[in-house]
């Protein structure tokens, strides 16, 4: 195999693989208005004298078109929020030759956009997406580093290289695309959007449709998913939801019911349906137990079309509890089993993490720990224990809120593992940022 097909660590987004890519010195925006092209328009800046220069106007053209919005005048019907954040990431890890041990420096700025037009009293449209910079080592080193940003796994493939050059890029993607409809108790949602199911904190097989990595920094909103969802609310506490999210290929597909409802002051869901050729079956429940709260999800994956290569029966279970101390010290505790989870070679930190392999080994024992230190500061500290590939991963994290909406955090995520584990060159990442809210 050759180096460049090698899949990297899980906090570098998947696999890539070596091609040669042109140059453009043309540049596009998104947006209406006088001041902004249209969407998919190009024009280019002759007085920045080169590509290279116009690295240092990207940023100010985000915060520029941040604040022409933030001052637009908006109706009760029409909402804008969203934030630019700049973050320069150190990453550390072990590559396969010519790589080799190797420490990369990379700078990101990202920006968010959130748009919501209530069309009607029943009717409202969503809009929200995500443009981001980047600029550094994993650019102008990694093969096809682009395309794995550029990538769009929804059944419309929306996303938007506009940038790339040798060591920088610039990529947009609309990440919640949809319309939803409210009648009384029924609610219907078409589009890109988040079907949150999931009840944990780090493993959610519950969460079919949009499941998502403990491990990324830098994606709270989570990814969204094209589909329909409708939902049926039978009381106060009970709900019937059918989601549907189709592919060209009907064996990617998935489809599936849930029921939620609440008895003894539990929260508890049962959830039944199809997932990628496979039969998903299971639930959740949510609850507490005195003063901590009690939570878990179970489900089964069976595959309906049995080969040589499937991966069989699954089954996944993950139990969680919390607890709020007197001093403000939230404190979370979750232990996982995968009975298929694990594996032996490097290709793990390629693999994606999917509802019916949410984990990277078999058993996985999670504690997180938040603390407010002041109203201005706050930390967390995670760390996860894999037994079975006698590893470790540890992640310490720094908030401070330096104005109303101006906040800056430091993060660190380290994977350590025996000789014999495939964490062992996990690598490491250590990151900072400034975000603005708007």
């Amino acid at each position: 195999m050759s180096p460049f097909n090698t899949p990297l660590p899980p906090f570098l987004g998947g696999s890539f693989y070596f091609r040669h890519f042109g140059k453009s010195c043309y540049y596009s925006l998104f947006g209406k208005g006088s001041n902004f092209p249209q969407f998919g328009e190009s024009f280019y800046f002759p007085f920045l004298g080169g590509c290279f220069k116009s690295i240092v106007v990207l940023p100010v053209l985000f915060i520029a078109f941040g604040v022409q919005i933030c001052n637009a005048q908006l109706s009760d019907r029409f909402e804008i929020s969203g934030y630019l954040q700049g973050m320069p990431v150190r990453i550390a890890a072990d590559f396969p030759d010519p790589i080799g041990n190797k420490i990369f420096w990379e700078y990101r700025i990202q920006n968010r956009l959130n748009f919501r037009w209530y069309a009607s009293s029943k009717i409202t449209l969503n809009a929200e997406m995500r443009t981001r910079f980047f600029a550094g080592d994993l650019v102008q080193d990694i093969p096809n580093y682009a395309s794995a940003i550029n990538r769009d796994d929804g059944w419309a493939n929306l996303s938007w290289l506009i940038v790339e050059e040798e060591d920088w890029l610039l990529q947009t993607i609309p990440d919640r695309l949809n319309a939803e409809w409210n009648s009384s108790d029924w609610r219907v949602t078409l589009g890109r959007q988040r079907i949150n199911w999931g009840i944990n904190t780090a493993t959610n097989p519950n969460d079919l449709f949009n499941i998502y990595s403990f491990y990324d920094f830098d994606y709270p909103e989570r990814p969204g998913s094209d589909a329909i969802r409708i939902q049926h609310f039978l009381d106060w506490a009970s709900r019937v939801e059918l989601a549907i999210s189709p592919a060209s290929d009907m064996k990617e597909s998935v489809a599936a019911v849930m029921y939620a409802s609440n008895s003894r002051g539990y929260d508890f869901q049962i959830i039944g349906g199809y997932y990628y050729n496979r039969l998903a079956l299971g639930g959740g429940w949510a609850g507490s137990i005195k003063q901590s709260g009690f939570k878990g999800e179970i489900m089964l994956f069976t595959d309906l079309e049995p080969t040589a290569d499937s991966p069989g029966t699954n089954i996944v279970i993950g139990i969680s509890g919390d607890h709020m101390f007197d001093n403000n010290l939230f404190l979370v505790v979750e232990g996982l089993y995968n009975q298929l989870g694990g594996r032996d070679d490097f290709l793990l930190f390629g693999s994606e993490l999917t509802a019916d392999n949410p984990s990277f080994s078999k058993y996985q024992l999670m504690t997180q720990a938040s603390y407010p230190f002041s109203p201005i500061w706050s930390g967390s500290f995670s760390g996860v224990w894999y037994p079975d590939e006698e590893a470790l991963f540890l992640s310490p994290a720094l908030s401070y809120s330096l104005y109303q909406d101006i906040d800056v955090n430091i993060l660190a995520q380290i994977f350590m593992g025996s000789r014999d584990s495939i964490f062992s060159s996990a690598g490491s990442v250590m990151m900072a940022s400034v975000k603005w809210n708007f």
